[in-house]
């Protein structure tokens, strides 16, 4: 601990000692039953945590006291938040390509070789990508 941690802990204590020092006898010995009582009840091993507790622990790990936590968390929203805006940027990107698609109908449509030879059909290809 710190300095100024560890002071406050002395006048913490030393509150605590002069309440107990004002303190009737009869309160002093119920809060002495009811520690013992909360300490039987007390389990060495650990209550099971919730399936969340990992996360808990990681939050607590990294961004604690880190001088740079804030820094690091706001990193890693900015990269999700630009990752998210790719992957909706190309999957609503499919008008701006219509010329491929107008090619891959043509292509795997069963038309003859002589109407890709015709001059009529060129122009009215010519005409349909407009």
């Amino acid at each position: 601990m710190n300095q100024p941690e560890d002071e406050l802990g002395g006048k913490i204590a030393g509150h605590l000692e002069a309440g107990l020092a004002r303190m009737d006898q009869g309160t002093r010995e119920r809060l002495l039953v009811a520690r013992k009582l909360a300490l039987s009840r007390y389990r060495d091993e650990p209550a099971p945590a919730g399936a969340w507790a990992w996360a808990g622990r990681t939050v607590a790990r990294f961004g604690g006291h880190h001088p740079h936590a804030l820094r690091y968390a706001l990193g890693a929203v900015a990269l999700i938040t630009a990752l998210i805006g790719v992957t909706y940027w190309q999957s609503n990107s499919g008008p701006a390509n219509g010329v491929a698609d107008i090619d891959a109908r043509i292509l795997t449509d069963e038309l003859p070789i002589n109407a890709y030879l015709d001059k009529g059909f060129d122009s009215w290809l010519k005409r349909s990508s407009r």
